[in-house]
């Protein structure tokens, strides 16, 4: 018996946290994890015992082979109550291979803001997780802070440039990159920089974004190799001339320091699941306010060395998913095979109005009512081509009339419905979704197709995702955005994908609008170019790209221990 099955067996009505049941793993030698997929040791740049990057030699010798099956892990709208979409694509991937599928899962990696908020880390949970939990959910390879690093030596030189006699005319007050840092501080979402007289610079407003909002994120995300990471850091435009010129990275010299500091970044990050299989771990990006999918070069490799690779896009269909085909699928040249929605009973009676102190009690009334959110995120997955599972990742509440009510909501719509308990049982409670996943590859092959073409302009890019995706009645905004998407389009950017940033919380912008609203209006509230990840970012309502603390923030329950063992760590 496994040190992992004697710790499950001896907590029969009640499971350890996620850090105490990571921590009773046996792990396996990240080597041991790497010879499993044809790695070799001189390949791995170790990181301790148990993580790794691969190198880029390597990567660079797997181009040509033939690639797996790729499945997306997506979910219904978010709630408090929790949906466990990583959960959900970890439990998978240990699924796919106890039934002799030899697959690896491509996650992204978490941002320290939400582990010290309130959303909590991005590892799994219960019994399917990717470890070493700790080092991941922390500072894990370091790639976090040299995109912060990378990002933040652009804007140093910016305002070096400007403050040594400005030979390239930048106009101060059309300096359009902003700093970053790896936390939540809202006191940091607009400053006023270079005060303190003549030495330190013109002052002017600056502001912060959270490190997984920064374009320098979505470029290494995007990146197929270095060289295509140095062209696209060039194409970076901060800001104008006094003419409206714009001006690129390159045209500072900053695209080349900027690659070096990258450099490590860019190779993906080897671990392995509480199961022993492997896990790579790239990129991060938060799909409310960026394209929310881990990197092209992660996923490409994965599906050079599996059968079989599980990925996974941010919070709700709607987002994640969407951003997924239309950004990361359409630049990248990939074509997913399937697609697992997933979705859980307490969510779903969320969504039917149930308070979250009142979810253990069963209530068809609510989930007849909440199903909705679910019907919606299916029908508008269908728009892509990609043939779908449903998964309800089941809790202990669930009742056998709950589960029967989704199953027959399901079969109305003529999509499959698997129920699996992967955080409690790890791949055996994944077994029968894998063996669902497989058997729809295997019969319905996947007619993948972005939303919209290239050539669409880009506000009816838009307002194509607003009213087929979240239901809206149609878009709007004021003169200046509205002038700013035709300037745009004329200079030559009309061919780039949309990124819409919204609440993650609804379909539509307000984030209390809860199952499938429809006839409502996306208001734009600003529209920014990211010259270099190839796409624009479209700010819709009160969404902010960078967040608060709550209340009372998760970091107020962590410590470490006098045996300097970190404490409260979810």
């Amino acid at each position: 018996m496994t040190k992992m099955a004697k710790a499950r067996k001896s907590t029969p009505s009640k499971l350890a946290s996620d850090l105490e049941i990571s921590r009773q793993a046996a792990l396996q030698p990240i080597e041991e994890i790497g010879a499993k997929l044809g790695i070799p040791a001189t390949a791995l740049y170790r990181y301790g015992d148990y993580k790794a990057k691969i190198s880029n030699a390597f990567i660079d010798s797997l181009k040509g082979r033939p690639e797996g099956r790729l499945i997306l892990v997506t979910a219904m709208t978010p709630t408090p109550a929790g949906e466990g979409k990583t959960t959900t694509s970890v439990g998978l991937a240990d699924g796919l291979n106890r039934i002799g599928k030899k697959t690896i899962v491509c996650l992204r990696e978490p941002s320290l803001g939400p582990c010290f908020g309130v959303k909590g880390g991005a590892a799994g949970g219960g019994y399917a997780q990717v470890a070493p939990m700790e080092d991941i959910n922390l500072h894990f390879t370091g790639d976090f802070h040299a995109i912060g690093a990378a990002n933040n030596l652009l804007a140093a030189l910016i305002d070096n440039h400007v403050y040594w006699s400005n030979g390239l005319n930048i106009d101060p007050r059309r300096v359009t990159w902003r700093r970053v840092m790896d936390m939540n501080d809202r006191a940091l979402r607009s400053i006023v920089c270079s005060l303190g007289g003549i030495a330190n610079g013109f002052p002017r407003e600056d502001g912060f974004d959270i490190t997984p909002a920064s374009e320098v994120m979505a470029i290494l995300c995007l990146a197929e190799d270095i060289a295509d990471l140095h062209r696209r850091l060039g194409n970076i435009i901060v800001g104008h001339t006094r003419d409206r010129q714009p001006i690129r990275a390159r045209d500072l010299k900053a695209d080349g320091p900027m690659a070096v500091l990258l450099r490590d970044a860019m190779m993906p990050n080897l671990v392995q699941t509480l199961e022993n299989n492997p896990a790579i771990l790239h990129g991060g990006p938060f799909a409310n306010i960026a394209h929310g999918c881990n990197s092209v070069i992660a996923t490409r490799t994965a599906l050079r060395l599996a059968d079989y690779v599980v990925t996974e896009a941010g919070f709700g269909a709607d987002l994640g998913a969407e951003k997924f085909f239309d950004i990361k699928c359409r630049k990248a040249g990939l074509e997913p095979d399937a697609a697992v929605l997933v979705a859980t009973v307490r969510a779903l009676k969320m969504h039917g109005g149930v308070e979250r102190a009142d979810l253990e009690k069963e209530n068809l009334d609510a989930l007849e009512k909440g199903i909705e959110n679910l019907e919606r995120h299916v029908e508008n997955m269908r728009n892509y081509g990609v043939p779908q599972v449903v998964v309800l990742n089941r809790f202990s509440a669930d009742t056998e009339a709950e589960i029967d009510l989704v199953r027959q909501h399901c079969a109305e719509l003529d999509v499959r419905v698997a129920v699996a308990n992967h955080w409690a049982e790890g791949g055996a409670g994944a077994e029968g979704l894998a063996r669902d996943v497989v058997d729809l590859i295997e019969q319905r092959p996947s007619e993948f197709r972005p939303l919209y073409p290239d050539n669409m302009p880009l506000w009816d890019k838009v307002r194509t995702v607003a009213q087929t995706i979240y239901g809206a009645r149609g878009i709007i905004a004021d003169k200046k955005v509205r002038d700013h998407f035709k300037e745009l389009q004329t200079e030559g950017f009309g061919h780039f994908p949309v990124c819409i940033a919204k609440t993650q919380y609804s379909f539509s912008t307000d984030p209390n609008l809860k199952g499938a609203p429809g006839n409502h209006v996306v208001p734009i509230r600003e529209i920014r170019l990211a010259g270099g990840a190839e796409f624009l970012v479209v700010l819709c309502g009160e969404i902010m790209t960078m967040p608060g603390l709550p209340k009372a923030p998760a970091a107020h329950h962590m410590f470490v221990d006098d045996n300097a063992r970190i404490e409260g760590l979810f």
